[in-house]
């Protein structure tokens, strides 16, 4: 790429490891912080990331490793951020770099718990980043089959859609298909609201619901999420695209969706710390769901399935009993 942007991704899970691979397609440097000092150590002697998606081949001679997140962002245009939502926080409170003149894309599924905002909003009203400077990246697409090179797509959301289709350009590649739209909080909501449908997803598998009860449940769940969406950002939209229904999908029915797992356990009668701490991974659903039961009290939205997964996760009741009782509200 002629005049290539300055890119660089914060974070040091799978989804940041996929990207950072997607990147080193197209770009002849990337940036990249997180915190642990021994996995770039790691990464630099070994070519891969000993933590998360280990048969990802990287190239440290196109990587600038970083644990000083303050010295990343302030040597980069783009940034895109790939921390858990749950530590999102704790990691930019150690910025003292502004981002007013930063381009922010969240590759963060989930609501920042200490705001309660999606990670777009976070940053608008905390940061003073512009909301033009804001983007999304979403799915439907695993970081596992990113590894492996599978054909896979992503959505590139953004006010501006010349960021958009920069971003867009840095990331596609012979096995990444990229699409654009300007629907970012839409999008964004979307990413998160799929967790928590996968957490379903999970549990009824773990009940012993079988695949006609989880098409039922998949078809409820992006009804749900079209009444939820629209009641806080009402635009014209098709619930059907892939960054809404085919995120949805993939992340509710595959085997490496961790939120799925994390579901599945908790139908198997594991509690949710005995869960989490088996888990190697953050299941973001989790956060999320509290979030998403404020936010819908607040608009009046109607969303059984999201309730269902509340009282599961957050007030103790007995799964079987709430999912027995879900079953009469969806159809």
């Amino acid at each position: 790429m002629d005049n290539q942007p300055k890119v660089a991704v914060l974070g040091g899970g799978s989804w940041a490891t996929a990207i950072v691979k997607m990147l080193c397609e197209n770009l002849e440097t990337v940036g990249w912080y997180m915190r642990s000092t021994y996995v770039l150590e790691h990464i630099k002697l070994n070519k891969h990331n000993p933590n998360y998606l280990s048969s990802a081949e990287l190239h440290p001679n196109q990587l600038i490793l970083s644990n000083n997140i303050n010295k990343t962002v302030e040597n980069y245009d783009i940034l895109v951020f790939a921390i858990p939502s749950a530590f999102l926080s704790s990691e930019l409170r150690k910025l003292t770099t502004p981002l007013t003149d930063k381009v922010v894309f969240s590759a963060i599924k989930g609501i920042v718990p200490e705001s309660g905002l999606i990670v777009g909003e976070h940053f608008f009203k905390n940061y003073n980043t512009p909301y033009n400077n804001i983007g999304v990246i979403t799915g439907p697409c695993h970081a596992e089959e990113v590894a492996m090179e599978r054909l896979s797509y992503l959505t590139i959301a953004c006010q501006d859609q010349d960021q958009a289709k920069k971003v867009g350009e840095c990331l596609k590649s012979r096995y990444i298909r990229v699409k654009i739209s300007d629907d970012i909080i839409g999008t964004e909501y979307a990413a998160m609201l799929k967790n928590i449908f996968s957490i379903a997803a999970g549990i009824s598998h773990g009940l012993g619901y079988g695949d006609n009860f989880q098409s039922v449940l998949m078809s409820n769940s992006i009804r749900e999420m079209k009444r939820f969406i629209k009641k806080v950002h009402k635009m014209k939209r098709n619930i059907n695209n892939s960054a809404y229904l085919g995120d949805l999908l993939v992340t509710g029915y595959s085997t490496f969706s961790r939120n799925r797992m994390f579901g599945n356990m908790i139908g198997k009668g594991y509690t949710v710390k005995s869960a989490m701490l088996e888990m190697s991974m953050v299941a973001e659903g989790y956060y999320a769901t509290k979030s998403a039961k404020k936010i819908k009290e607040e608009n009046g939205a109607v969303t059984p399935i999201i309730d269902a997964v509340y009282s599961v996760l957050y007030k103790g009741k007995d799964a079987k009993r709430v999912f027995e009782e879900l079953t009469k509200q969806i159809d």
